[in-house]
């Protein structure tokens, strides 16, 4: 029990630069309160006292804002900041290092009882304020989710999911993009992560100058090898774009037109 409180203070230390003190922590924040409140409920509920459970539970709502239910299994070292309408479902699980800000729902879309109805979640995940995340998959280690995004599905190790539905995008091609994006004189990440239509033909402007660039590096390798393999057949490597492929007409329609 110690060790675990140990950890939850350690974490809102190092996380949340307006901590000042273990006194301050364990005496003003309900994300710690809760916690603790839920596992004692969690045990419990386990142990065959499940009325118990949910009143400890209740009582814990009432107390902090922040509602858990018993049978929710949440590692030690999580931080809950705020916490203000934050709802946590009996299957959902919380992995170490996750940190959970104020009115998010891990939730469920079934109704069947003793099926996985609520998300898992795995270790150092950030979960952003107002965000949903509805459904029993798991969203994997060191993955994001931003504010106010709705997840339904999945998102990979890593992965960042933004917007109502929420979109997946991954590390290594927020990275590509980025790099493509500096080379032609401005940041990538100046460009809104939401459902903006204009912004969604930005990105897809930047990655097909991304895929452009590509061709003509390729280009490139099958003239500099004509010389070496006149005798051997076609020269052209197998990625190589032989037919134009931008969508100009899709490109209207994401920007109103």
């Amino acid at each position: 029990m110690f060790e675990r409180t140990r950890a939850d203070i350690r974490i809102i230390l190092d996380h949340d630069p307006a901590a000042r003190s273990t006194w301050e922590v364990l005496t003003c924040y309900p994300g710690l309160h809760a916690l603790f409140l839920h596992r004692r409920a969690h045990a419990c509920w386990h142990a065959g006292f499940k009325w118990l459970g949910r009143f400890i539970s209740h009582l814990s709502r009432w107390m902090t804002g922040i509602e858990i239910h018993p049978g929710a299994k949440i590692a030690p070292g999580v931080f809950i900041d705020h916490g203000m309408g934050v709802v946590i479902g009996e299957t959902a699980e919380v992995g170490e290092g996750t940190t959970i800000y104020q009115g998010v729902t891990l939730g469920g879309t079934s109704l069947t009882k003793g099926a996985k109805r609520h998300p898992t979640l795995g270790r150092n995940v950030v979960v952003g304020a107002g965000a949903k995340v509805l459904g029993g998959f798991t969203v994997g280690d060191n993955a994001k989710v931003g504010s106010n995004a709705v997840v339904t599905k999945p998102v990979p190790a890593g992965a960042t999911a933004v917007g109502n539905p929420a979109r997946i995008i991954a590390a290594e091609v927020d990275a590509k993009r980025e790099e493509v994006a500096s080379k032609m004189g401005f940041s990538a990440y100046g460009v809104t992560q939401n459902d903006d239509p204009l912004s969604q033909a930005m990105r897809g402007l930047i990655d097909n100058a991304a895929g452009q660039e590509h061709q003509i590096a390729m280009l490139w390798q099958a003239i500099e090898r004509l010389q070496d393999c006149v005798k051997t057949g076609d020269c052209v490597p197998k990625d190589a774009a032989r037919e134009e492929c931008f969508e100009a007409d899709k490109l209207n329609q994401l920007v109103g037109k």
